[in-house]
Formats: C-alpha cells, sequence, structure tokens
C-alpha cells in the first residue's frame, strides 16, 4: 500500500508532463485525488496503538546493509494525511495562475508538484536511512524548478540560495550517513535499518558527532536560527503555492528528522545538545515574530512567521515531556494547516491588486469581505486564537517549555504576544482604512466558488481540531509514549488518576 502511495503521484507527474497541456490541470488534479484516497485507505488500515505498521522491506544494496523499507507509525502518518491533503488544495488554488508562467505553464508546474508529493510521501514513510537520505536529497530537484520557475521576478535568486543551503545541509547529513555505517559495521551486520540502528550502542562521542550532522541538515530544512536565511527570500519570490509545498509539507521533514532520528536514533546526544537546541528554538521564536513585524511584503512577513513556529516545533520537541511531544507533533499538523490557508487566501490577494507590499494596500474589507474574513481567520490561526487548532498545540508547548524551566516558557509566551502584533497589524494596514495607491479605483472582485472551495478544507479544519484535537492526540500521543521511553526520559508531569481524588474529597467531607 505503501509504495502504491510512493509511487502514485511521481508516475501521475510523468503523464502530466507528456500529456496535451489541455489535460494536465484535470489529470494532475484526479491523480492529487487518487493520492488522497490511497491516504485515507492507509490511514483506516492503520491502528492507533502505536508501533510502525504497513510494513515493506526488500533488500536493495545487500554489501551496505541498505533496504527499500517503508513502514508508517503515528508521526508519519500524520505528515502523510497532512502531505496528500494540501496537494489537491493548492492546485485547485491555483488553477490559472500558473498557465502563462516562464516555467513551461501549468503542465509542468502540476507535474513538478506531483513529484513533490511522491517524494514527500517517500521521506516520512522510509525506514532506511540510506533510502531517506536520497529521497530527502531528491525532493530538491521538484523544489527547486517550483521556485525557479514560477513567481515573480527575483526568484531564480531565490531558487538558488534554496539550493545551496539545502545542499550543505545534504553534505553534513552524508558524511553522518556514511558515519553510521562504520558504526553499525562495527557491531556486526551493516544495516541501515532504523529498527537495527535503534538498537545500537553507539560510542557517546561518535553519537555526538553523528548527531550534529543529522541536526544541521535538519535545522537547515525546518529552518531555526540561524540557518533559516533562505526562508524569506523564498516565500517572497516563490508563487503561494509553491511556498504552501515548501512551508508545510518539505519543511516538516526537518522537525520530522528530529523526531524519528535525532531522538530516535542518538538518544544521548539529544539530551546533551538540549540546553543549545532550545536557545536556538527560543531565539526563533521571538527573532522571527520581531523580523516579522517589520515586513512591508505579506508573503515574505508570513515566511518568517513560521521561523517562529518552527522555534515553537522545536522547544516542544526537545522538552522532553509528553505534552511538548505531543504538542509538537500537533504544531507540525496545525502549522501546515493554517499557513497553507494564509499563504493561498494572500495569493488570491496578489492576483486581484498585483503587489504584496503592505503599503500599497488598504481599505481592501469593503470589495472583498469574504476575501477578507477568511484571510483575518486565518490571521487569528495563527496567533494561536482559542477555537482555532493551533491554540491546542501553543498550550501544549508552552506547558512544556515552563516545566523545562521558567524562563524558557516566558520567553516563548513573548512570542505569542508579538504574533499578535504582525498579523493585527497586517490586517489593518491590508484591509482596514483608506484605500491605498493600489486600492484606488476600485473594481476588486471579491473570492469566487472555485477559490473558496479551495480553502474552505483548510478552514473547517482549523475550527474542529480547534474544538476536537482528538483524533491528532490519539495517533501522536502513542508514538510519543514510545519515544520518550526510548530516549530513558521520565516524564514527571502531574497524574492524578480521577479515583483518588474522589476518595480523598470523600474523606475530607466525612472529616468535615
Amino acid at each position: 500500500m505503501l509504495s502504491t502511495l510512493i509511487w502514485l503521484p511521481l508516475a501521475g507527474a510523468v503523464v502530466v508532463a507528456l500529456a496535451p497541456r489541455s489535460l494536465s490541470k484535470l489529470l494532475g488534479m484526479g491523480v492529487a485525488l487518487a493520492t488522497l484516497v490511497v491516504g485515507a485507505v492507509a490511514a483506516v488500515s492503520y491502528e492507533v496503538d502505536g508501533g510502525m505498521q504497513l510494513e515493506e522491506s526488500y533488500t536493495w544494496i545487500d554489501a551496505f546493509g541498505v533496504h527499500y523499507a517503508l513502514g508508517l507509525d503515528g508521526l508519519g502518518l500524520l505528515m502523510v494525511l497532512l502531505t496528500v491533503a494540501l496537494v489537491p488544495l493548492v492546485l485547485a488554488a491555483e488553477w490559472f495562475a500558473a498557465d502563462d508562467a516562464d516555467g513551461g505553464g501549468a503542465r509542468a508546474f502540476v507535474a513538478w508538484a506531483l513529484a513533490l508529493e511522491s517524494l514527500s510521501l517517500a521521506v516520512f514513510c522510509a525506514t532506511d536511512v540510506f533510502l531517506f537520505y536520497v529521497v530527502f536529497e531528491a525532493t530538491l530537484i521538484p523544489a527547486y524548478f517550483l521556485i525557479g520557475g514560477f513567481g515573480r521576478a527575483g526568484r531564480g535568486a531565490a531558487a538558488v540560495k534554496f539550493l545551496m543551503f539545502q545542499l550543505a545541509g545534504g553534505l553534513v547529513l552524508l558524511a553522518s550517513v556514511i558515519g553510521l555505517y562504520v558504526v553499525s559495521a562495527e557491531e556486526g551486520e551493516p544495516s541501515y535499518l532504523l529498527s537495527d540502528l535503534m538498537a545500537l550502542d553507539i560510542d557517546t562521542d561518535a553519537g555526538r558527532w553523528l548527531f550534529i550532522g543529522f541536526f544541521i541538515a535538519f535545522a537547515i530544512k525546518a529552518p531555526l536560527f540561524p540557518l533559516h536565511t533562505w526562508l524569506a527570500d523564498t516565500t517572497e519570490k516563490a508563487t503561494p503555492g509553491t511556498s504552501v509545498l515548501l512551508v508545510c509539507v518539505l519543511d516538516k521533514i526537518g522537525t520530522f528528522g528530529m523526531l524519528r532520528f535525532c531522538l530516535g536514533i542518538f538518544p544521548e546526544a539529544s539530551e546533551w545538545a538540549t540546553p543549545v537546541v532550545i536557545t536556538l528554538a527560543l531565539i526563533s521564536i521571538v527573532y522571527g515574530a520581531l523580523v516579522a513585524i517589520g515586513q512591508d511584503d505579506v508573503l515574505r512577513l508570513i515566511g518568517l512567521t513560521s521561523l517562529s513556529h518552527f522555534g515553537f516545533i522545536t522547544l516542544g520537541i526537545f522538552a522532553m515531556t509528553s505534552q511538548g511531544s505531543s504538542g509538537a507533533i500537533l504544531y507540525m499538523v496545525n502549522h501546515g494547516i493554517g499557513t497553507a490557508a494564509l499563504f493561498l487566501i494572500a495569493g488570491y490577494l496578489y492576483h486581484r491588486r498585483g503587489t504584496m507590499l503592505i503599503s500599497e494596500m488598504g481599505g481592501l474589507e469593503k470589495a472583498t469581505p469574504v476575501l477578507a474574513g477568511l484571510f483575518l481567520v486565518a490571521g487569528l490561526a495563527t496567533l494561536g486564537l482559542p477555537g482555532l487548532s493551533p491554540f491546542v498545540s501553543e498550550f501544549l508547548v508552552l506547558v512544556s517549555a515552563f516545566d523545562y524551566a521558567w524562563y524558557a516558557g516566558v520567553i516563548a509566551v513573548t512570542g505569542i504576544v508579538l504574533a499578535a502584533i504582525y498579523v493585527l497589524w497586517m490586517y489593518q494596514r491590508t484591509f482596514t482604512g483608506p484605500p491605498g495607491p493600489s486600492s484606488v479605483g476600485g473594481g476588486t472582485s471579491d473570492l469566487g466558488v472555485r477559490e473558496v472551495a479551495a480553502v474552505a478544507p483548510l478552514m473547517a479544519a482549523m475550527v474542529l481540531f480547534g474544538f476536537y484535537p482528538a483524533p491528532l492526540l490519539d495517533v501522536a500521543n502513542p508514538f510519543t509514549d514510545d519515544l520518550l521511553a526510548h530516549v530513558g526520559v521520565e516524564d514527571d508531569s502531574p497524574d492524578v488518576p480521577p479515583a483518588e481524588v474522589e476518595h480523598d474529597a470523600a474523606d475530607e467531607g466525612e472529616a468535615h
């Protein structure tokens, strides 16, 4: 089943690339929806009790212990579902946007989007580290062409900057992957299977050096301060749909890798590096929010907010508590939902006004009330408004931050306060007040049925998981429990059984 899930969109990308231009978008949407169905079937087949499921394993390179090995646990399942849900929404939102692009038009955009979906799904399903590395690097190919071929002036330079950062991280990761082969060969038969590597007793010094290689690659991908500088340029120059695929899917590989490989294979080194990583996460939270406040470009601003959000996710991961780990996984999903909505709605705004400069806009809410309303809801989700799904994630991460150290919690809360500033100020300058230079003359149309339909599932998910996050937590919690047990961290969060509470209350009543 997992091989079908992975290879279907890749085969679809080839078909779309060879198909007539008039059929490319319909074929691409059909493949994306079929992949969504396969992902849903995998979810229904998955048992939430935890553990790796739906496994496939075939020997690939026997001499090096390399396997074509796939499997899903709670973390992987949530990332797969996020990916297969976002791709058809992106294609629907960008239905007409790429028709006249320099990168080959809609046919090329759809083909590259499907290729990126296929490789991202392979990353989330891979249970062999060598296979993971291969597809981890291969995701850069469609991402590069999506950034460089579609978007605004300067996208070529942004694509090159993105590629250079990612390749640098990949080279560091390759050194650690080779190091894992040496370590596993010393223990007996070499193997890159995740289950075998997690069982190794790796020397402390070797484990810490290998951890550093993995972490640097994932910190670039996530991104995390100070390895984030490619992010804002990319989201500013790329199309909104491309930014959704990069920030809401591809960048999740970074935090996914921290959970899967950093904590899974190098538990001792992860604990050793925790103070430094949490410091970087806190800097990312505050710095990303502060820099976002000063931006004049909407897409660049949204990109920088993700620097702050990935800081929250990393903070939850390395706080090493059940609330933090589950909150981080939940944050990965909810960030993907909320930020995708914000990017797509900003794209609608760009197609109407021809600019993303906040200083050029103003007074648009009267002409486009639906667009303004949806943008405000997505923005409120970004700042963590109670009742919308990101709030639950932030709450869990903040609990873990205060559990780690009171000052870590205080600094993290500052990021939420700053988020309210950059979201509400951006909305005020863009949609309220007198018309800006690009708004003079009126004539701006509100959203059509297709555009509303493309973001409606995201809006519904934000509300649903804001009030009822249990389905996501039921999948994430078993993975979290297994991971913390493997790391050897005792979760000392308060846990008072209800029966004891009732018994104590009854005793107090009798005493009175």
